[in-house]
């Protein structure tokens, strides 16, 4: 069993610094059967911080797959209304969000992908409203892990049952800064003043185009929003609340222009998406669209990703983090984009955030789009750092600035 003091903090950093719950506000804990020891430790810990009170959304992975496979459709496409009513119930109230993430990796595999990427589409827009709401931080949110067997045992193939899921414990305490001899909430303060650091540097040179490249094969161009906004670490709802979306984060990201993105990148991890793992895969890109893509594993689920909808095509986010970062340093390869994003430098299919451009928040879709923003019901991250990254930025005047050498930061 994992340390129950080492829980037990976790859990307080989770609602305190990560949803950053404030007195009398309700909390909405969205997570699986697999991670009820931590669902009860946050909703202890959310009650001490003074919510008013506290919902818990289960879901079972198990239950989706049987769904998947037996349901028609026509049936998984129908979103009940009492979802949609349930949802929005919880925005009017004022409510913030906690996810525990603990993935089954590979679960899906032998489904008809085509019937769990249409049921994916339903749901995302009769439920679109919920997604405006979170990425235009109208409310606090964040997202958290706990271990289950199953991923346990494909992160350690080496160790088994109890001793997978304690060595997954270990490993998300250690990347999420939770150690029996420190208070991780006055260690992430320190964390997210660095994260503010690199921000500025990166907003002060508020540089036209990126230029990435690596031994591996990319090679490829990145126009940036005009008053883009890098942000990492904590961020600020539209009403003046901090919170930090992700724990952990080790990231600084912002926002490329939609038809901006020219070249090819290789992916250098795993994405895992439906429920299946897609390795060893690439993107061409033209004028900010993929036109052309491959994988050595799982090629269809990719193809689902890129075709999801028009805006999934597109990129919505580049985010940069050194090659030398907690996460990449521990060896782990966690199949988990909440972790093994912040190992290396990504970019992300689909969606962009609002906050990464002046006054994103307060325009409305039409306005975004013509500034160069990508909507899209997707928003999927995949890595592609390397030890041997160039980065080079280029100002408006034409000067070239080098950003990272040898895959780390350089200014």
């Amino acid at each position: 069993m994992p340390n129950q003091d080492l829980i037990e903090k976790y859990a307080r950093l989770a609602v305190q610094t990560g949803a950053n719950v404030q007195k009398d506000q309700p909390v909405v804990i969205r997570a699986t059967t697999e991670t009820r020891e931590l669902v009860r430790a946050i909703t202890k810990e959310a009650y001490l911080a003074g919510a008013k009170r506290v919902h818990v959304q289960w879901n079972d992975d198990y239950v989706s797959r049987l769904g998947y496979e037996h349901m028609s459709e026509e049936t998984l496409q129908d979103i009940p209304e009492w979802v949609v009513n349930q949802t929005q119930h919880f925005i009017d109230i004022g409510a913030c969000f906690i996810s525990i993430t603990s993935p089954i990796p590979g679960l899906n595999a032998g489904l008809d992908s085509s019937k769990i990427q249409k049921a994916g589409i339903a749901s995302m827009k009769k439920l679109s409203f919920f997604q405006n709401h979170m990425m235009g931080n109208k409310a606090q949110w964040t997202i958290v892990a706990a271990p289950n067997t199953v991923w346990s045992e494909k992160v350690f193939p080496d160790k088994q049952g109890k001793d997978a899921v304690e060595a997954m414990w270990d490993a998300i305490f250690t990347a999420c800064r939770v150690r029996e001899d420190n208070d991780p909430i006055q260690e992430w303060d320190a964390h997210n003043e660095t994260l503010r650091k690199h921000n500025k540097i990166l907003n002060d040179f508020q540089f036209d185009q990126l230029h990435f490249k690596n031994s591996l094969g990319t090679d490829i161009t990145l126009d940036l929003v005009e008053n883009h906004v890098w942000a990492g670490g904590d961020e600020t709802t539209t009403t003046g609340t901090s919170f930090n979306p992700n724990i952990p984060t080790e990231e600084t990201f912002t926002m490329p222009h939609k038809t901006g993105t020219n070249g090819k990148v290789v992916a250098t991890k795993p994405l895992n998406y439906q429920g299946n793992l897609i390795e060893d895969f690439w993107l061409e890109f033209k004028d900010g669209k993929v036109v052309d893509y491959d994988a050595k594993k799982e090629k269809d689920t990719l193809k689902n990703l890129v075709e999801f909808d028009e805006g999934s095509s597109y990129l919505g986010e580049i985010a940069l983090i050194s090659y030398d970062s907690p996460i990449q340093n521990s060896g782990i390869l966690f199949l988990n984009t909440l972790f093994d994003e912040n190992a290396s430098c990504h970019m992300a299919l689909g969606r962009a955030y609002p906050m990464n451009v002046e006054d994103g928040t307060n325009m409305n879709p039409k306005e975004l789009e013509e500034i160069g923003y990508n909507q899209s019901m997707a928003h999927s991250d995949f890595m592609f750092g390397s030890e041997d990254l160039q980065v080079t930025g280029k100002t408006k005047d034409g000067k070239e600035v080098i950003i990272f050498k040898d895959g780390n930061f350089v200014i």
